[in-house]
């Protein structure tokens, strides 16, 4: 007897439901993607145990005719192509007739639709493969499907799914992904009486840009168009200044489909070139029109990648098109806000506490439902002695700039050794009785093997010389304080103890509701290195307080970077956290290039490096000092000639 036989349809509907249906983001891309195809303008999508235990979608598109319902969850049974010409000119978003037989194998299955020609309707139940019942049921033009007990039969499966907050976050971010390339859908999105995403759909991109990110990440946002033989681009990317830590905030859409594609992507960030910092990337949404024929979406079991046959030239487009755009917009950041840091608004000043000077001519201008005042013909008030600064006219002048941030006059914060080589740290003596045995300094002796360099000179405000007794040494500066700082950083933020700083004006960060989800999963990680937030609004978190060794005026810049780390890698651990903070502090607080040093704070930076654990790499890895020998040197001068001929001859020659 042979061995070989057919699978049963209901194995091989689990066995493609591996490939097709990963976790519950997976159930509502297809069923939300199902009911774009059946033409819905507006999709409801609730969930429940983050979705494991129900996922509900609500259309008004086309429905499905009765006789055609128990065949759609009929393994390779679709509406959306005839032929293999149809294979390569797909414009539908579905188009195996494998996504309903695959959940259905793997879950309870309710299905009751409803359309313009059968207005009586149909209620279908489906579980484990096998139909249930299929009675007639009145309802709205369009499909409700409810998927309950996700993987019930298949528990192996089970364990493969991460925390609900996670599996939550990406369930999320498939409906903001597709929320953004169907713009004229209104979409929802709902979870134990909470929402979790809307939108209007009207069309407007921006304004789904700002359901999904906030309106200040929105208002942030350029639009960018352009057009080649092939390919019609538009979309909207970010301004230099508003980056992430990962390419996760950058939508790729093809045809409305997204995928992901590095190299797309990368063309992203060739068009902003030398704008972005290392490390950071952009927000934005890349909209890409082509002829069908140029791509196969036939390449990935979800389908979420691309075969693209003219890639080069579409990266092209991309990458220029975006340098042009930013090329045409003044890209130079507010300087007040960038020493100072964005201020607070003041409160709004009741019309019973103004001050009206006699001097001044009042007009009123509307904007929206606010009222402003605005000087006329303002005078000038001589002061000539202090009997005059009780006037009713000072008073009214300090009142009106009583608001405004007092500056320093003189800058006391000198290019001084101390000042700047010596890092500031505010730090509290811990009780461990061993602490005053540590020093915050680094080591006084020099690290065995690196060599005393003796300072001669600097170029370009980048570069020292210095000399040793048989070589050159060049180091680079900034990442010789690098090194230094990232040492003492180190050490010092290891030896703080539990105390926090109480802000008087809590930070307010905006996420999108994916990153809040992730940031709720991981609070716990953030308490335990001393950073407690609240959350102020579906898309806010507010921090009142921070670990009293952050640095005076860079408190938020560090706690957005430590957040940007948890959203990119998870959870962040203690040691973690202390070595990423060392490094980024040390980076931030260093000298940078075209910054010219005094000789004794060379000298002074010369001898800190000799001190280090390590002064040989900053610590990102780059080489902090390179050498050349004595011998080097005369080679390359030509000093040292080939063994063959003997200096007296070579003298001797008569050129």
């Amino acid at each position: 007897m042979g061995k070989i036989h057919e699978l049963s349809n209901l194995l091989a509907n689990q066995i493609a439901a591996g490939e097709v249906i990963e976790r519950p983001a997976s159930v509502v891309k297809e069923l939300v993607e199902n009911a774009i195809d059946a033409g819905a303008t507006q999709i409801d999508v609730i969930v429940e145990d983050a979705g494991q235990s129900l996922i509900r979608v609500v259309d008004n598109g086309d429905g499905i005719d009765p006789e055609d319902v128990p065949l759609a969850f009929t393994r390779h049974a679709t509406s959306k192509i005839s032929d293999r010409h149809d294979l390569f000119n797909i414009l539908s978003l579905g188009f195996r007739g494998e996504a309903l037989p695959s959940i259905a194998a793997i879950a309870d299955v309710t299905l009751n639709t409803t359309t313009d020609n059968n207005p009586e309707g149909l209620m279908y139940h489906i579980k484990g493969g096998k139909q249930i019942s299929a009675t007639p049921a009145n309802g709205r033009r369009g499909t409700v499907i409810s998927v309950r007990d996700l993987f019930y039969n298949t528990p192996a499966r089970l364990k493969y799914l991460k925390r609900p907050q996670t599996e939550l976050s990406r369930l999320v971010d498939i409906m903001n992904r597709l929320a953004l390339s169907y713009t004229n859908i209104s979409f929802s999105l709902a979870t134990e009486q909470k929402m979790l995403l809307k939108t209007i759909g009207n069309g407007n991109q921006k304004q789904v840009i700002a359901s999904i990110y906030g309106r200040e990440v929105a208002q942030k946002m350029l639009a960018f168009a352009g057009e080649d033989d092939d390919f019609n681009i538009t979309g909207f990317i970010s301004l230099p200044e508003l980056t992430r830590g990962s390419r996760e905030y950058l939508t790729v859409l093809i045809n409305g489909r997204f995928i992901k594609n590095f190299a797309i992507s990368n063309a992203v960030i060739h068009g902003f070139g030398s704008k972005l910092m290392v490390g950071r990337f952009p927000m934005g949404v890349i909209n890409i029109n082509t002829n069908p024929l140029l791509i196969d979406v036939n390449v990935h079991p979800q389908k979420s990648e691309v075969r693209l046959s003219k890639e080069k030239e579409l990266s092209d487009l991309i990458a220029k098109t975006i340098k042009e755009r930013l090329s045409n917009e003044n890209l130079i950041p507010d300087a007040y806000e960038n020493l100072y840091g964005k201020q607070q608004k003041s409160e709004p000043v009741l019309d019973s506490q103004l001050i009206k000077a006699p001097w001044v001519e009042t007009i009123e201008v509307e904007k929206g439902n606010k009222l402003e005042i605005v000087d006329e013909n303002p005078t000038i008030i001589e002061i000539e002695d202090s009997t005059q600064l009780d006037s009713i006219e000072v008073k009214a002048f300090v009142d009106k700039y009583s608001h405004e941030i007092a500056l320093p006059i003189f800058d006391t914060n000198q290019m001084q050794p101390n000042t700047l080589f010596e890092p500031e740290i505010n730090y509290t003596t811990p009780t461990n009785p061993e602490y005053h045995q540590e020093s915050l300094t680094v080591d006084e002796s020099t690290v065995s093997g690196f060599p005393k360099l003796d300072y001669i000179g600097q170029m370009h405000g980048t570069f020292l010389f210095a000399q040793s007794e048989n070589s050159l040494f060049i180091v680079d500066q900034h990442a010789a304080q690098e090194r230094i700082k990232y040492e003492y950083y180190r050490k010092a933020i290891g030896n703080v103890g539990d105390q926090r700083q109480r802000l008087l004006v809590p930070i307010t960060l905006n996420y999108t509701t994916v990153d809040m989800l992730k940031l709720n999963d991981e609070k716990k990680s953030l308490t335990d290195i001393g950073l407690d937030f609240e959350n102020f609004g579906p898309t806010t978190i507010i921090f009142r307080e921070h670990p009293a060794w952050f640095e005076k005026g860079q408190e938020e810049s560090i706690i957005t970077e430590i957040i940007d780390w948890i959203l990119r890698d998870g959870s962040l651990t203690i040691a973690k956290f202390r070595e990423k903070t060392a490094i980024m502090m040390s980076c931030k607080r260093s000298i940078k290039a075209n910054m010219h040093l005094s000789e004794s704070q060379a000298r002074y930076l010369l001898d800190s490096l000799s001190k280090c654990e390590n002064p040989y790499n900053c610590p990102h890895g780059r080489p902090v000092v390179t050498e050349f020998s004595l011998n080097e040197m005369e080679k390359m001068f030509k000093r040292i000639q080939d063994s063959h001929e003997k200096w007296e001859t070579y003298d001797n020659h008569p050129f």
